[in-house]
């Protein structure tokens, strides 16, 4: 490719990115259900690593789309838009591999399982704005970024019900306070990432509408 068309962006460096980046927080929650099954062997080290290296993957694109914002003329889309989806992206990421290294130090005798309907909601999630991604480079500013956002709301709402019945049963059946402290941090942390995810569609869903 010749420096004028690097200059003026006339290439698809930013979409490829953008889809690697939504790609990269995908991978990332979907990850974090493979820990569950090692924590009460004591052989979650390796799903852990695996999350961080992902994580650590997701850093590289999301440096080498900024570095691209600073060399680059012209853009598909807004300089600020393309930030503010990149950050919001890798924050999925970074929130997931916080999720791990909390697991990984759970408590002896735990019930992993308690959280199986929450990170079946982050999965969701957070597959449903890497499709939204994608559909930026296709041009699909209409009702398929629309529906797809709406219903990332609803798996919001959905997980704010899942938690408030986790913290509900936690309160009520457990006595142990390391337990009760343990995943409550969990909890919330997982409500947090899904939020990520929305916050990282309505960014998508913002986009394509002044693109429209």
């Amino acid at each position: 490719m010749s420096w004028i068309n690097r200059l003026l962006g006339r290439d698809d460096q930013f979409f490829r990115l953008l889809e690697a980046s939504g790609n990269l927080a995908k991978e990332s929650a979907g990850e974090l259900s493979q820990i569950l099954p090692k924590i009460p062997a004591g052989a979650s080290a390796e799903a852990r690593n695996a999350i961080a290296l992902t994580r650590k993957r997701h850093k590289v694109v999301s440096q080498e789309i900024t570095e691209a914002l600073c060399k680059i003329f012209m853009t598909p889309l807004e300089p600020e838009d393309i930030e503010a989806l990149n950050a919001a992206l890798y924050k999925i990421s970074k929130n997931a591999e916080k999720i791990a290294e909390r697991l990984a130090v759970a408590p002896p005798g735990v019930n992993v399982e308690a959280v199986g309907r929450q990170l079946a909601i982050l999965g969701q999630a957070a597959a449903g704005v890497a499709t939204m991604v994608s559909a930026l480079r296709k041009g699909a500013h209409g009702e398929d970024v629309k529906n797809e956002y709406e219903r990332l709301q609803s798996l919001e709402g959905d997980a704010d019900r899942v938690m408030n019945e986790l913290l509900g049963a936690l309160y009520r059946d457990t006595s142990d306070a390391r337990t009760v402290v343990f995943w409550k941090d969990i909890y919330e942390l997982l409500e947090k990432c899904i939020d990520r995810c929305r916050d990282a569609g309505y960014v998508v869903f913002h986009v394509a509408l002044k693109n429209a």
